[in-house]
């Protein structure tokens, strides 16, 4: 699946919070604006008519300390979106998105091939089913679970 659709669809969906794609733009450009401290605790909620960048903060204290900040968050999202950044800012406590999963690096196994005895039990496992496409794909399936058990079992990575 790509992930460009999803990025469209976002896009579209944060410009009802704001100017067309201005929103989705912040949004994109503000964890490397503020840095990754401060992305944790304050995140763009919408832009207001008036062009007022409200930004949530997961305390009090840090829409107080991120006001006096705010000529320099400027500053930098102004060097990473040009004339869209937003001119005024305000910071106010609220509800954060919630954070996704910590990325990794790969949670893709390849399964071995399977040997031919794996091949003969995985057939015979999937005989008895009678729509041939899902025979086809128990099969496949049956036949990648006994290749990834007889890797197990003689210490094989997989």
């Amino acid at each position: 699946m790509s992930l460009e659709p999803l990025g469209a669809e976002l896009r579209r969906e944060l410009g009802r919070l704001g100017p067309p794609g201005a929103i989705a733009d912040v949004a994109e450009a503000w964890p490397g604006a503020v840095g990754d401290g401060v992305a944790a605790n304050a995140w763009p909620a919408r832009i207001a008519r008036d062009g007022t960048l409200h930004v949530t903060t997961s305390s009090s204290a840090w829409a107080f300390e991120l006001t006096h900040l705010a000529e320099t968050i400027r500053s930098r999202l102004a060097e990473r979106l040009g004339e869209a950044a937003p001119a005024r800012f305000r910071f106010a406590a609220g509800p954060l998105p919630e954070r996704g999963p910590e990325p990794v690096a790969s949670s893709q196994r390849t399964v071995p091939p399977p040997s031919r005895q794996a091949l003969a039990a995985a057939g015979e496992i999937a005989a008895p089913v009678g729509n041939e496409a899902l025979r086809e794909a128990v099969a496949r399936a049956a036949a990648a679970s006994l290749a990834a058990a007889e890797a197990r079992r003689d210490g094989r990575p997989f």
